[in-house]
C-alpha cells in the first residue's frame, strides 16, 4: 500500500518547461489572436504553428492519445497534472494538440473509426491540420435525448439525414462533424440511435447562425440545419443503434479533462484575487488585511485545493481500472462541483477588483459565465449529482425493522447483550 502526492523529477522537469512555455509564449496569443480554433488564419499559421512544432519536437503532442495514434500515452494523472497548466490560456489546448472537441472526436475515430475513416479524417486531426464538431444537443430538448427529432433514413447504401443540431461545438471552423442521429423509431432512444460522421461541406448542411459565449473572441458554436443530407454508410461511426455506446468512449475522458482544466482557471482567478489584496488599500490598510478579504482568500484556496485532489484521484482511478464505468460515480462527481468551484473563485476575485473587476478589461465576467457553461456541456449538473446518489446507494441496504441498526437505544441493547457477561460481573461486584 503507497501514498505519494510528489511527482516524479522527470515528469517535473517537462510540467515545468511546460508552465514557462504557456506563460511566455502562448498566454500572449489570447491578446492578438480571435479563436483557436480558426487554424487558417494566417496570423494562427505564422503564431501558432511554430508553437506546435516545438511541442511535437518535445514529444508533448496530443500527450492523451496513446504511442500508436502519435501520442505520449502519458494516462490520466499525468494529463492533469498538464491540463492544469494549461487551462491557463484559451490557446494553450491547441497548441499541445489536445483541444476539446477534437480530443474526444479523435478517441472515437481511434475507438470505432475504419481505415477509410481513419485516414480520411483521424490523421489530418491529430497532425492538426483539421478541427472537427461534436452535434449531439438539440434545440428542442438541450442534451436530452428521448426528444432528439434529427433522424436518418436508409437510402440505398446510403443514409439521408434531417433535422437540427444546437449549439453544435466549433462547427464554424470544423472540417466535418460527428452527428447523432435516429434511425430506427421502434425500439428504445438508447438503442435507436447512430452516430454519423459528415462532411462540413457536404450538400444539405447548412449553418442557420453561429454562437458565442461570453467574452469568446469569435462566435463558433454553431445552431445546423441538416436538408437530406447524403451520408454514405461507410461514414457511420459503430454499428446501427451504437450511438451512446461510441458516445460514452469521448464523454467520460472529456468531463474529466474539462475539470483539469478548469483548475488551471480558478487558480489564475485565484491569483488575481491575492495580488489584488497586496496591491490595494482603503480604509487605512490593505486589502489583504482585512478579515473578510482573508476569509474570501482562505475559502477559494481550501475549495481549489479540495477540487484538485478529487480530480487527481479520479484521474488515478482511471488509469487503475481502466474502466470509466468502475469510476463513473467519481467523474459525475467531479463534473457535479466543477462548476461551483470556478464560479465563486472568480465572484470574489471579480468583487475584490471593484468596478474594474466586472469590466471587460478582467477576464472574471467570462470565467463565471464559463461556470455555467461547465455546469451544462457534457450533461447538467443535476444529472451528474443523480448519477453520484445513484451509485452510491448501490452500496447500502434498506432496513426491515422499525428502528434502524444505528438507532442509539437499538445499538445500545445490543451493545449490552455483546457485553452482558461482563457487565453481570461488574453489576455482582458493585451491587
Amino acid at each position: 500500500m503507497a501514498w505519494d502526492f510528489q511527482t516524479d523529477p522527470e515528469i517535473q522537469a517537462e510540467l515545468d518547461w511546460i508552465e514557462q512555455f504557456v506563460r511566455e509564449e502562448v498566454e500572449p496569443l489570447d491578446h492578438v489572436l480571435g479563436s483557436p480554433w480558426n487554424i487558417h488564419d494566417p496570423l494562427f499559421k505564422q503564431l501558432v504553428k511554430p508553437l506546435q512544432a516545438q511541442v511535437k519536437a518535445r514529444k508533448l503532442w496530443a500527450c492523451h492519445l496513446g504511442p500508436e495514434l502519435g501520442g505520449a500515452g502519458y494516462g490520466q494523472v499525468r494529463l492533469a497534472l498538464i491540463n492544469e497548466i494549461l487551462g491557463r490560456s484559451l490557446f494553450g489546448p491547441i497548441v499541445f494538440g489536445c483541444q476539446a472537441p477534437d480530443s474526444g472526436n479523435g478517441e472515437i475515430l481511434a475507438h470505432y473509426g475504419t481505415p477509410a475513416q481513419k485516414q480520411r479524417y483521424l490523421q489530418p486531426l491529430l497532425d492538426g491540420d483539421i478541427v472537427s464538431c461534436f452535434a449531439m444537443t438539440e434545440p428542442q430538448g438541450g442534451a436530452d435525448p428521448a426528444v432528439f427529432t434529427t433522424e436518418a433514413v436508409r437510402d440505398g447504401d446510403d443514409w439521408l439525414l434531417s433535422g437540427e443540431k444546437w449549439f453544435a461545438s466549433n462547427a464554424r471552423y470544423a472540417a466535418f462533424y460527428i452527428v447523432m442521429a435516429v434511425t430506427d423509431k421502434s425500439v428504445s432512444v438508447y438503442e435507436g440511435m447512430s452516430m454519423f460522421i459528415v462532411a462540413a461541406d457536404a450538400p444539405g448542411v447548412s449553418i442557420i447562425r453561429n454562437v458565442g459565449i461570453a467574452d469568446d473572441p469569435a462566435a463558433t458554436h454553431a445552431y445546423l440545419s441538416f436538408d437530406k443530407v447524403r451520408v454514405p454508410a461507410g461514414d457511420m461511426l459503430g454499428a446501427p443503434g451504437q450511438a451512446f455506446v461510441v458516445a460514452q468512449v469521448r464523454l467520460g475522458g472529456g468531463r474529466v479533462h474539462h475539470a483539469m482544466r478548469v483548475i488551471g482557471q480558478a487558480q489564475k482567478a485565484l491569483d488575481a484575487l491575492c495580488e489584488r489584496s497586496l496591491s490595494r488599500s482603503t480604509q487605512g490598510s490593505r486589502l489583504a488585511d482585512k478579515q473578510m478579504i482573508q476569509e474570501k482568500i482562505a475559502d477559494s484556496w481550501i475549495e481549489l485545493e479540495q477540487f484538485r485532489l478529487l480530480v487527481m484521484r479520479t484521474a488515478w482511478r482511471i488509469d487503475q481500472y481502466q474502466d470509466y464505468k468502475r469510476v463513473r460515480k467519481d467523474i459525475a462527481a467531479v463534473k457535479s462541483v466543477m462548476p461551483k468551484v470556478l464560479h465563486d473563485i472568480a465572484a470574489r476575485a471579480l468583487h475584490v477588483h471593484g468596478s474594474l473587476g466586472v469590466s471587460e478589461e478582467m477576464p472574471f465576467t467570462g470565467y463565471i459565465v464559463r461556470s455555467f457553461q461547465m455546469g451544462l456541456a457534457d450533461g447538467p449538473t443535476e444529472v451528474h449529482k443523480v448519477t453520484v446518489a445513484k451509485q452510491l446507494l448501490r452500496d447500502y441496504q434498506p432496513c426491515d425493522e422499525l428502528f434502524p441498526d444505528y438507532h442509539r437505544p437499538t445499538a445500545a441493547a445490543r451493545a449490552r447483550e455483546k457485553y452482558a457477561e461482563v457487565l453481570a460481573s461488574l453489576d455482582e461486584r458493585h451491587p
